[in-house]
């Protein structure tokens, strides 16, 4: 049950990357795209050093490069894709009772 309540948490979130990123493409008269590791540098930057630094020095040092990859893509594609998945994956399965 969290973690479907996370996936509607991040789904709220993606909504909510796609109005920042309509806001800021109409105040540039251009598209502005607003990528997930720049989000998540703007929210709280300490947290995005310490994930990388943790990944380098201890996991696995090109398990950052693909991390990386992740955190260039729009923050409303990752979250929005993210979120639903979550929610799906973990819906309440219907328990039928099979009669012999």
């Amino acid at each position: 049950m969290f973690i479907r309540l996370l996936g509607w948490l991040i789904t709220a979130a993606a909504l909510m990357a796609i109005g920042a990123e309509t806001l800021a493409s109409l105040e540039a008269n251009a598209y502005r795209s607003i990528a997930l590791g720049e989000l998540w540098y703007q929210l709280d930057r300490e947290s995005l050093n310490l994930i990388q630094a943790t990944t380098q020095r201890y996991l696995w040092p090109l398990l950052w490069d693909g991390i990386t990859f992740i955190l260039l893509q729009p923050a409303w594609l990752v979250l929005g894709i993210t979120g639903p998945l979550m929610v799906i994956i973990f819906r309440k399965q219907n328990k039928k009772r099979r009669r012999r």
